[in-house]
């Protein structure tokens, strides 16, 4: 038997990664995508919050949906509100606010690391959230906090979509996220965490999501994902704003079952309400 050696075949080409994994990225905002490749640095102003680059990262984030740095520090103790305003107030192109806080030992590095990461993905969160207005961008725009951790834009976005799809996994509807939250009587639902009972002491009609987290001196995203929690339970349900009845059109005919308005988000008393209305519309 004769044996024949059979070259092994060629290698296929590999594309090479890039040395910077922002470039290689663009799943949620092809303009901060540009901006990370171009190192730029200035503040990017969208609809649901800002962002700041520092030479194409993300070094602070801020939104008016979630908690600011300042509350997070101080709702627990961590810092003095009357040291937060002093270094804020002296702050400067050279020396930003986080220096002087260390500098004066107000705070640890490691607290302000910590709770500046928490800050910056809880607004980012927010801040990167679908829109229907075009950012803006400001070159040369710095923060008066100064450098702490910036983010590469690529690990920021992941993680945004990370939040977003774990969301989605407790419970699909967003409608909690946003408007006032009210208590529910569910006739069986399973017990709340400590966490999640301070919540729901705290839900009175008029609070939202937001409203509970700055109470609360918490990040907004966790405060999200236990008021989902709690609607999957069917422990808490969004407040239904009234709609404006229909002015009549001169035709003699009843408003539709759909322009009729919702004043409750009990299901019964719809149900009722619905019945009643067909009723009439006979």
């Amino acid at each position: 038997m004769t044996v024949v050696d059979t070259p092994p075949p060629p290698q296929l080409p590999v594309r090479s990664r890039p040395a910077d994994d922002d470039r290689a990225w663009g799943g949620v905002s092809p303009m901060l995508t540009r901006l990370a490749a171009e190192h730029a640095t200035g503040v990017l102003v969208r609809e649901h919050g800002t962002l700041y680059l520092s030479e194409g990262r993300v070094a602070h984030a801020e939104s008016p949906l979630s908690p600011g740095l300042d509350l997070l520090l101080t709702a627990h103790g961590t810092l003095t509100a009357e040291a937060w305003r002093n270094a804020l107030a002296r702050a400067d192109d050279r020396l930003g606010a986080a220096h002087l806080l260390l500098d004066g030992g107000h705070l640890t590095e490691g607290a302000l690391e910590l709770c500046h990461l928490g800050a910056l993905h809880d607004a980012a969160y927010f801040a990167l959230a679908p829109s229907s207005t075009p950012g803006r961008f400001r070159y040369g725009v710095v923060h008066r906090l100064g450098p702490v951790l910036p983010v590469p834009v690529a690990a920021l976005e992941r993680e945004v979509l990370r939040r977003r799809e774990l969301l989605h996994r407790v419970w699909p509807d967003a409608a909690p996220d946003r408007a006032p939250l009210t208590r529910t009587r569910p006739t069986a639902a399973p017990k709340p965490t400590p966490r999640q009972q301070t919540l729901l002491e705290r839900i009175d009609g008029t609070r939202t999501a937001t409203d509970l987290a700055r109470e609360l001196g918490r990040q907004a995203f966790h405060t999200l994902v236990d008021v989902r929690r709690l609607a999957a339970a069917g422990l808490v349900a969004p407040v239904v704003v009234p709609r404006e009845a229909p002015v009549p059109d001169g035709t003699g005919q009843n408003p539709t079952l759909a322009d009729r308005p919702a004043y409750t988000t009990d299901p019964h008393i719809t149900l009722l309400k619905r019945l009643r209305d067909a009723l009439e519309a006979l």
